[in-house]
């Protein structure tokens, strides 16, 4: 059962994202996962019987694990249990927020039509310092995040096999700048202006599971995995800069069956200076699931990433320069700015260890990889 609960994802000008409450439990909102084998027959009569107990399904999952959200009274999902042993898991729906900055701006990122002024390409510490900057047009990543800014020029967005699972207005657009960043380090063009990214000029794909305020659900998280099952193939790499305290079984499963499409997860390990195996999709262990702790540019260990024998590598994570959502750059710190380095790498898919971490906490320095 799911414990969490917050969304420890991660960026600020000047200080990381921490999560300051806990999220609530949405009341009567479940996650119910069923067996794979299923008959189409079975999940309808289940589907109808959640409608005739006055119930609501927020969310079908058809493809990385078989099952749905559900809106339903507590007395009433006990008797669907009871009924139906198809159904193999149930856990609680959740809030998950990212928690407002410290420096919030005075207005949610400008995403309109007007172009701004460009300035000279400038390559970020980060991306120089695992030898990105690669010209990689062939690649693609699945950005499970806030939304991807299309308009952004130096970014290659391909909103046709975007998503949303945000309610409200149904845009993949980024109106709180968090994706737009990670996918400028993932990807940014290596065009002469703003910044460069690892995998420079590949494809960025916005599924969109955050509102403009960096909050959502974790059944919507779900639905963006199933989401890139469907739709992602092998080689492609999905980031997921974003997680929970506590552990989603649902999730985890959803991540590994995607994993085994060959489709590689890039995920931050979190901000808050704890073991990362606490936390969800940070503790998923898959050999196509990676999880990035931060170090600074001087190779120390960020003092906020979580870290333990979850983290796979460590990358720049501090003073990270990326794409900012209505034009131009902005600079982010956080486990949610090192993830996508690694995206970028998975990419291109030739890395090798070139250092490691100083002053990891856990006493085994996480690897450093480099193109």
């Amino acid at each position: 059962m799911l414990r969490l609960i917050t969304l420890s994802s991660i960026l600020l000008v000047s200080m990381p994202l921490y999560a300051s409450n806990m999220p609530d439990k949405i009341k009567n909102q479940y996650i119910i996962q069923f067996d794979n084998t299923i008959p189409k027959e079975k999940r309808s009569e289940i589907t109808q019987e959640i409608v005739n107990k006055k119930g609501h399904i927020k969310h079908q999952y058809h493809n990385a694990i078989k099952g749905m959200s559900i809106t339903l009274p507590p007395q009433a999902l006990q008797a669907l249990k009871k009924r139906f042993p198809e159904i193999i898991h149930v856990e609680e729906n959740i809030s998950v927020a990212l928690v407002a900055r410290k420096e919030r701006p005075n207005k949610k990122p400008d995403n309109n039509d007007s172009t701004p002024v460009r300035s000279i390409e400038v390559i970020p510490w980060g991306v120089a310092h695992v030898g990105g900057g690669e010209a990689a047009e062939y690649g693609t990543a699945w950005v499970i995040d806030t939304g991807i800014d299309s308009r952004h020029p130096d970014l290659n967005v391909d909103k046709s096999r975007g998503a949303n699972f945000i309610k409200g207005k149904n845009t993949t657009e980024d109106g709180n700048g968090h994706g737009t960043h990670v996918a400028g380090t993932i990807a940014a063009k290596l065009d002469g202006f703003d910044v460069v990214g690892v995998a420079a000029g590949a494809t960025v794909i916005p599924v969109r599971v955050l509102d403009n305020n960096g909050s959502g659900t974790m059944d919507g998280v779900i639905a963006g995995v199933d989401h890139v099952y469907r739709n992602g193939n092998y080689g492609d790499c999905a980031n997921m800069s974003l997680g929970a305290q506590g552990f989603s079984s649902a999730l985890d499963s959803a991540i590994k069956a995607t994993a085994n499409k060959g489709i590689i997860f890039a995920i931050a390990a979190g901000n808050d200076a704890a073991n990362a195996t606490n936390y969800t999709p940070a503790s998923t262990t898959h050999p196509n699931v990676y999880t990035i702790s931060a170090f600074d540019s001087n190779n120390n260990f960020a003092w906020f990433s979580n870290y333990g024998s979850a983290i796979e590598y460590s990358l720049p994570g501090v003073n990270i320069l990326s794409t900012k959502a209505g034009g131009g750059t902005v600079a982010y710190n956080g486990t949610s700015m090192a993830s996508p380095h690694f995206c970028g790498l998975a990419i291109i898919g030739s890395y090798y260890i070139s250092h490691y971490v100083n002053n990891d906490p856990d006493g085994m320095p996480d690897p450093i990889p480099h193109l």
